[in-house]
């Protein structure tokens, strides 16, 4: 009777090596096509239906963002006397829309919401988001619907640093909030996130998936 000799420990152990390393790529698979697409910003969960937003346009004419269906939007809301965040953000979202492929950019648009009507005039705004963006869009709200508005986005408000009637600081939230183009609100960048555009567009593309 033939004696079969042992198989060398090392076989056995390289046999045990590939079966787990094929179990895990297996399930590493299984879980990247059950997984979400990992978001730079804060993802809004469950999405739903971005509050109204209406107003006067940088044009003079009525504006809502149901206006925009079928685009996808970033709104922002700051104030053109802002020394630093908000043409920060204007800047960089236009980085953004250079940086998507040709055939995305038409459908991207950013929107600047003044905190600041008592200063910032319609043509003002005209002029201080087309100076960012020939795509950038501005909305006039006046007080006190502003409050209101600002209240359904989440978003807070207030002056400071007042040294006259004309002359202050408002302080505001910095968030970027992303409406794809059903008009849901997906996600969400503080403005130093803005300057990762790679990041950004990332997100941007995924939404208008």
């Amino acid at each position: 009777m033939k004696t079969v000799p042992p198989r060398p420990v090392w076989r056995s152990a390289l046999w045990a090596f590939l079966a787990v390393t094929l179990l895990l790529s297996g399930v590493w698979a299984y879980a990247r096509l059950k997984s979400p697409f990992p978001f730079y910003g804060t993802v809004y969960t469950p999405v739903t239906a971005a509050p109204a937003l209406t107003g006067t346009g940088e044009n003079g004419k009525a504006f809502s963002l149901s206006d925009l269906r079928g685009k996808t939007v970033a709104v922002f809301f700051g104030f053109l006397h802002c020394p630093n965040v908000c043409p920060t953000t204007l800047a960089s979202l236009e980085r953004v829309r250079q940086a998507l492929p040709p055939q995305d950019r038409e459908n991207f648009r950013t929107v600047l919401v003044t905190l600041d009507p008592a200063r910032d005039d319609v043509t003002k705004l005209r002029q201080y988001v087309t100076f960012f963006s020939p795509r950038a869009k501005g909305v006039f709200i006046p007080e006190p619907s502003l409050a209101d508005t600002a209240a359904a986005w989440g978003v807070g408000y207030q002056k400071a640093d007042v040294k006259s009637p004309t002359d202050y600081q408002v302080n505001h939230t910095t968030g970027v909030y992303l409406i794809d183009r059903e008009g849901r609100r997906r996600v969400v960048w503080d403005y130093t996130q803005l300057t990762n555009v790679n990041r950004v567009v990332a997100d941007v593309r995924e939404v208008m998936r």
